[in-house]
């Protein structure tokens, strides 16, 4: 429950359009109050059911969030048309995500294939993220950065084709994003 009223919050925090109970016809919201309930059986092992479940999500909404997706409180989505988040997809709390996010896999990966985010990150539309990569806390990533198949630092702004830092620690920037992996500190396990 808790979860859930901090996803309305979320909400009257990143849309000055949403006035009065308009959240009640989000489709964000309809897709992360149900999700909430759907990783719940998926968490409890019951077959079949959750996933039948998201696919109905997937149709009323607009948005596909695997039944095994971990998504913190505070969860925003607007304009959820085509916001893909695969099944090992932990996402921490206050993230944002526009329209034609793909928080995918690679293919190539078994176990924990897809993005982990920190809190606080905001994701442009036409975002795609693929394979286990961590983003850290406070991350900003441009609309349509294409692909960003690294580990993405805290306290940065990333965008372009191929992805890029240009902000980092308020100071800008040109830079790659780094080889090495980053601890995902900030993942309840």
């Amino acid at each position: 429950m808790i979860s859930v009223i901090e996803d309305i919050k979320a909400i009257y925090r990143n849309d000055p359009a949403c006035k009065n109970i308009e959240f009640l016809l989000y489709p964000g919201f309809h897709a992360i109050t149900f999700h909430r309930f759907i990783h719940f059986l998926e968490r409890i092992g019951i077959p079949f059911i959750p996933r039948l479940l998201s696919e109905i999500n997937r149709w009323f909404t607009g948005l596909e969030i695997h039944p095994g997706a971990k998504i913190g409180p505070g969860f925003f989505v607007d304009h959820g048309m085509g916001v893909v988040i695969g099944e090992t997809t932990e996402i921490g709390k206050n993230c944002v995500l526009f329209h034609n996010v793909t928080l995918g896999g690679t293919g190539k990966h078994h176990g924990k294939r897809h993005p982990t985010l920190g809190d606080n990150v905001y994701i442009g539309t036409g975002a795609t993220l693929l394979g286990p990569i961590t983003v850290g806390d406070n991350v900003k990533i441009g609309a349509n950065s294409f692909i960003v198949m690294r580990d993405v630092p805290s306290n940065c702004t990333v965008a372009g084709t191929p992805a890029r830092i240009i902000k980092q620690d308020g100071v800008r920037c040109d830079m790659e994003l780094p080889r090495t992996r980053l601890r995902p500190e900030h993942v309840e396990k």
